[in-house]
């Protein structure tokens, strides 16, 4: 059976994640409070940003640039987007 956590960005229950995805209290912090759809969303936004942005994931202020948006994204505010992104087509 699969378990579900009420999601922090879609307010319902949804599939909870299986384990935690950062190291620590954030990482289970996020883990009984982000749904796997969330989670995967945040992951896709992530690799855009990195890779158009071309941050350097060495570099502490790039992860704090990250972990920012990452909050932002779950709190359903603006994110920073990658110029010239265009959604596929279905």
């Amino acid at each position: 059976m699969t378990q579900t956590v009420m999601c922090r960005k879609y307010q319902q229950e949804l599939d909870a994640l299986p384990f935690p995805p950062l190291p620590g209290k954030k990482g289970q912090e996020i883990q009984a409070t982000v749904s796997k759809r969330a989670w995967e969303e945040w992951q896709a936004l992530q690799t855009r940003l990195i890779n158009e942005k071309h941050l350097n994931m060495l570099d502490p202020e790039a992860r704090a640039y990250l972990m920012e948006q990452l909050e932002r994204f779950l709190d359903n505010r603006d994110t920073d987007q990658a110029e010239g992104y265009v959604p596929p087509s279905n």
